[in-house]
This record gives C-alpha cells, structure tokens and sequence, in this order.
C-alpha cells in the first residue's frame, strides 16, 4: 500500500498588506507551531520517499525542517510552481505522475485544493483542514497513475490546535 501524506503549510502572516500572497512568509505561530509539526511526522512515520512542494514562501517555510528531519536529498525534494493555487485536479495530475517506486509520497501545499483532493481520494477525510494540518492516506493502489475517487482511507489526522486549542 502507498501512503498520501497531505500537509498545508503553517499559519501565515497578513501584516504587510503590500506583498503579494505568494510571498507571504510564516508568522509567529506558525514559526511555533513548525517543530511540534515534524516532530509529530516523525513519530509516526514512516519516513516519506519524496516531497512534493508548491514554491509559495510560506511553503518553502513549512518544507525547510521536513527535509532535514528526514535527511531528504535534493532530488528527492521537488518543489513545484503549479501546486501554487492548484485546483485538485493539478494536484491529481501531480501525484499520478509520481514514480511508481515511491511509497510514501508527502505533498505540502495550500488549501482550498489540498482539502478537496483529500475528499476526493477519501469518503472519510477530514471536513477542513487547518493551517499546518497532516493527513496522512492509506492508498489502495501500488501505482499512482491508477488513483481514483475513494481509493485511500484515512490512516492519521494531526494539527496544531489538536494540542494547544486556544491558540489564536
């Protein structure tokens, strides 16, 4: 079985109304919540294969310590220009283009399309999915080209205000 490991990037800021959102770098609880965050990806495991990545500073942030934490090579890491703003259907053509000798694929990206490509894969995905949230899928398939509607099932569920829920 492959694994999905669904994560959006951490908490954002807003304070610089004049930069473009793509350049939006992460604010002070996203910078706190980062370490809990792949902490947590490394306990439970197993260690990802490859990570896929949109290039938005706010994501680039969020991938900085997963590639270290799982001693990830460059060319295991890939950083993407369309996984910014992408639709679930870009998503999709993302993954099934995946090598098939990747078992434990993580993609971080921004939602509204990382939510709704973890509905479409998974009738009991989670209904939101929060700043620097991870889910993690169980794929009923051993090619990535094959994914469809409902072919995972969720395996793991995580995010910040799991563990601190008055976090502003």
């Amino acid at each position: 079985m492959k694994i999905l490991t669904l994560i959006r990037h951490a908490k954002s800021s807003w304070d610089d109304p004049g930069l473009a959102d793509f350049d939006r770098p992460l604010n002070r609880r996203g910078q706190r919540d980062l370490p809990l965050m792949v902490a947590r990806m490394q306990q439970h495991g197993p260690d990802p294969d490859r990570l896929v990545y949109s290039t938005a500073l706010r994501t680039r942030q969020t991938v900085a310590p997963l590639i270290e934490a799982f001693g990830l090579a460059d060319s295991d890491a890939q950083a993407s220009d369309r996984l910014y703003e992408a639709t679930c259907e870009t998503l999709l053509s993302q993954l099934q283009q995946q090598p098939d000798e990747t078992d434990h694929l993580m993609l971080v990206g921004h939602n509204p399309g990382l939510l709704e490509l973890a509905q479409w894969l998974c009738a009991d995905a989670p209904g939101r999915l929060p700043t620097a949230a991870i889910v993690q899928l169980g794929l009923k398939s051993d090619r990535w080209r094959d994914l469809m509607p409902n072919c995972a099932e969720p395996l793991w569920l995580d995010y910040p205000k799991l563990h601190h829920p008055s976090s502003k």
